[in-house]
């Protein structure tokens, strides 16, 4: 090897990566349960092009950012060119899913992304103003998210009752597990946590939980299931943090047990 090393070539990787993969870990999970939990009630081709639908937005959503962030602030950089152009092929597949969702679906699912379109809208404004990671955002972008359970059984010709219960058992989940994420990760950079809003946040979780049985009481087992984690949740609390890594797989962990309870509790009492 010669004494003196060639100058290195920028790296164009880690600059594809920054504008094309989401910095959130735990959007990950988040965008994954709810179309997992729609097909495992209700599988169907449409449902899985809208599960797999749900993901390109998710993947879409960072370059789409970057790249009106960037023009709102009067700039166009290499960054920006190169997510202008991550965005729109990514748009492309969505609308590919988009149609064969729609052209294979045993009955109209759009009314749930209707209900959503305003949470949608929320995420949407503090993303463009670089705000996306606070409370409001992330909470409303994830139950947005949610939405995608009920369109994945509405698309299967299941009915609105049943369908929008398993909205409100994710939307439970949410509730209760984003701000204790966000107390675990502020005790980790040292910075102070709010315990009052988790409290608040286990209070809705509860509630909606208790909604999704009113509304189908198939779905006991997964209001259920949200009980169990926040108690598991307030446990964990009353130990020292975790590591990031080892606090994005309980919660992935969880989340997928709410999951899988919940469609076990409607597949085990149907019929």
């Amino acid at each position: 090897m010669s004494a003196t090393a060639a100058p290195k070539r920028p790296d164009q990787g880690p600059r594809l990566r920054s504008v094309a993969l989401p910095a959130e870990h735990g959007g990950w999970g988040l965008t994954l349960e709810p179309g997992l939990l729609g097909l495992l009630v209700a599988p169907s081709s449409a449902g899985f092009a809208i599960a797999l639908a749900a993901m390109v937005a998710f993947l879409a959503r960072t370059p789409v950012k970057l790249a009106l962030v960037d023009r709102r602030r009067g700039r166009v950089l290499d960054r920006t060119r190169l997510a202008t152009r991550v965005a729109l092929a990514e748009l492309a597949v969505l609308a590919t899913l988009v149609l064969i969702a729609v052209t294979t679906a045993g009955a109209p699912f759009w009314a749930p992304l209707v209900v959503a379109a305003p949470l949608i809208g929320v995420e949407a404004w503090y993303d463009v103003r670089s705000r996306g990671r606070r409370l409001v955002p992330e909470v409303a972008g994830a139950v947005a998210v949610c939405s995608v359970a009920p369109m994945i059984v509405l698309a299967d010709g299941g009915s609105a009752g049943p369908a929008y219960g398993l909205w409100l058992v994710l939307a439970a989940r949410v509730a209760t597990s984003i701000p204790h994420v966000r107390d675990r990760v502020a005790e980790l950079h040292g910075r102070p946590e709010v315990p009052r809003q988790s409290v608040v946040a286990d209070g809705i979780a509860v509630a909606l939980a208790a909604m999704a049985v009113g509304v189908d009481p198939q779905l006991l087992a997964g209001a259920l299931a949200v009980g169990a984690v926040i108690v598991i949740q307030r446990a964990s609390a009353l130990r020292p943090t975790p590591p990031a890594v080892v606090l994005g797989m309980r919660q992935l962990g969880l989340g997928l047990a709410v999951v899988v309870v919940t469609a076990l509790g409607v597949i085990l009492t149907s019929g």
